[in-house]
């Protein structure tokens, strides 16, 4: 499960409720919260914390924030394992906070849910740093992960668990807030299993999740947002590499193809293409020199990250990046098979007002370098209204097959799979 490319976090699920009745009343909703911990089925979810701790011993060195393994006790702080302090979901009004039992809220964050199938989104924080970012995962499968003590009892051999609850609050139906919700339910947690609360310093994250009329506890398998895989050098508008995976996904790459990202940024979806499909070839290109360099800083990151796994089969990477103009690109008609590309949304980069003549040339100038019939584009954007008048006035090169709507730091966007039509493209001028 660890191994899946489109989830940011994991979490074991203690209990769900689809239809939880809050009181009206304050103090009677959050008593109710502290009565909950009593009832809850901890045992299972704790093993399958116990056995994640034990597993990815096994395989890494332990993090900063390390989660402990029950079975060796002794080493609290060291051994190997991805742990997560990056979750949330919520729809209008959100918001989420960390907060041990009893003491006072360190931290509280906002965040959005994603209406898609790709990726779950939500808040990270690290170390209590409040952090906005956008997180992956899979809504069907929403785990949230345990990470708790020797049992339910926390049976240890004389050690004290350390822990924090994570509260995530979605809906404007509540008497309370989630720093509220975090420290009243913290409290009965440590009162039940005798932890010790510490905000930064935890072995378990317990999680409560509150959207609306829905309540999922559970406890984290993850402690840093496995979307930070493959980028060490980020922008404004870095794209994660969970959703690139679900992009590239989108458009199904067979061995051979040729994989453009004419907008690459920092090189988040070619670095993910290249890393997850490497008998296609990925040429990743950008007008801003910065971008380029980033994205060759990150493609030198991933090449010494291969480089120290297998030393003596270090064979580079089959990517390419280059500095060009998206509405010019120096490629030859009909030869990409794929188009994969994060387009300006028009607020950190770029405007809304340019993209009315960006957009259409960009669709025009992917349209004469993918192949007639058989070439396709997965293309993310925040502005649809734009996008769509745009696909509109080139629907003759291309023809939408799917859209498939998701969270981009808060953001409503699109995700659109494009299939090229077999109506040959104008040459604007001869590139060879």
């Amino acid at each position: 499960v660890h191994r899946l490319r489109s989830v940011d976090n994991l979490f074991v699920v203690v209990q769900e409720f689809k239809d939880y009745q809050f009181e009206q009343n304050k103090e009677d909703a959050l008593k109710h919260l502290e009565d909950l911990v009593k009832k809850l089925p901890w045992t299972n979810p704790l093993k399958v914390w116990e056995l994640n701790n034990s597993l990815k011993k096994k395989k890494t060195k332990r993090k900063k924030h390390n989660l402990q393994n029950p079975a060796s006790r002794e080493k609290l702080s060291d051994g190997g394992e991805e742990g997560g302090a990056d979750r949330n979901t919520t729809d209008d009004q959100e918001d989420c906070a960390q907060n041990p039992v009893a003491v006072e809220p360190t931290g509280s964050q906002d965040a959005e849910t994603p209406q898609g199938v790709m990726s779950r989104n939500g808040v990270e924080e690290e170390d209590d740093i409040e952090q906005p970012d956008v997180k992956g995962g899979v809504q069907a499968g929403s785990e949230s992960g345990a990470k708790a003590g020797d049992s339910e009892t926390g049976e240890g051999e004389g050690k004290v668990l350390r822990f924090r609850v994570t509260c995530n609050r979605a809906g404007d139906k509540h008497s309370f807030t989630s720093n509220e919700a975090a420290r009243d339910f913290g409290g009965a947690v440590q009162e039940h299993f005798q932890w010790k609360a510490d905000m930064t310093n935890f072995d378990v994250e317990v999680l409560l999740n509150i959207h609306n009329n829905e309540v999922v506890v559970g406890i984290a398998l993850t402690e840093e947002s496995l979307h930070r895989r493959n980028i060490t050098h980020f922008g404004p508008t870095t794209l994660r590499s969970t959703l690139a995976y679900g992009m590239l996904r989108l458009c199904d790459p067979q061995p051979t193809d040729i994989i453009v990202d004419p907008m690459c940024g920092t090189g988040a979806i070619p670095i993910e293409g290249a890393a997850e499909w490497p008998n296609c070839y990925h040429i990743a290109g950008d007008n801003s020199p910065q971008a380029v360099k980033r994205a060759a800083n990150n493609i030198c990151s991933l090449l010494r990250k291969n480089e120290s796994k297998d030393s003596s089969t270090a064979l580079g990477v089959p990517l390419d990046v280059i500095q060009w103009d998206i509405c010019n690109l120096p490629l030859r008609t009909g030869s990409v098979d794929i188009v994969v590309t994060d387009m300006p949304f028009g607020k950190r980069i770029g405007s809304k007002k340019k993209n009315w003549d960006l957009y259409p040339a960009c669709l025009m100038e992917m349209g004469r370098i993918c192949t007639p019939g058989t070439g396709r584009a997965v293309l993310l954007t925040q502005d649809k209204k734009c996008f769509a008048k745009a696909l509109s006035r080139v629907g003759h090169v291309w023809r939408r097959a799917q859209t498939v709507w998701v969270n981009v730091g808060g953001l409503h966007a699109a995700v659109y799979l494009l299939r090229r039509t077999a109506e040959r493209a104008e040459e604007r001028r001869p590139f060879w």
